[in-house]
């Protein structure tokens, strides 16, 4: 086993098996020393985990775990590319789309659980740079879609 996925295991975490495009796009693409891994919504056998909108349907903590399954999600992605997660040098950008009901404020909050999910499996190579944006929907109903992007070796 990787040490990043037994570092997962020890924060009793389980790396899913990278998903299935659901539209006309391919999970992640590696483009020189960057892995771009697409939007990943928090779904959990087959079913979107906390269906809605924070601030209406969904809590901020609920928001926080939906995210984390995000997050997940997409380190699936990136080792469907890389092979090992042990090649991720650094998590450089992560984006956080949350589904929001007007007057709703609290994104980051709730982007914080893919966040907080990166620098525990992977330290300081998991601080990256953020932007949590709030939207009026996202697909199938979910409350957060989150994309990354990773710097790793072998460029």
């Amino acid at each position: 086993m990787d040490a990043v996925e037994a570092r997962l295991k020890e924060l009793g975490l389980e790396l899913p098996e990278c998903p299935t495009p659901v539209a006309a796009y391919v999970p992640a693409v590696k483009a020189g020393e960057f892995v771009y891994a697409s939007g990943q919504t928090a779904i959990v056998d087959g079913k979107p985990v906390h269906p809605g909108k924070l601030g209406a349907d969904v809590s901020i903590e609920q928001g926080y775990e939906a995210a984390k399954i995000c997050a997940l999600r997409c380190l699936a992605e990136v080792k469907s590319v890389i092979g090992s997660l042990d090649r991720v040098k650094r998590i450089v950008k992560v984006t956080g789309y949350v589904a929001s009901a007007p007057g709703f404020g609290d994104q980051p909050k709730v982007v914080n659980g893919a966040s907080e999910l990166f620098r525990a499996v992977f330290g300081p190579k998991g601080e990256h740079a953020r932007a949590a944006i709030g939207v009026a929907e996202l697909p199938g109903g979910a409350c957060v879609e989150v994309e990354i992007i990773a710097q790793v070796e072998g460029g």
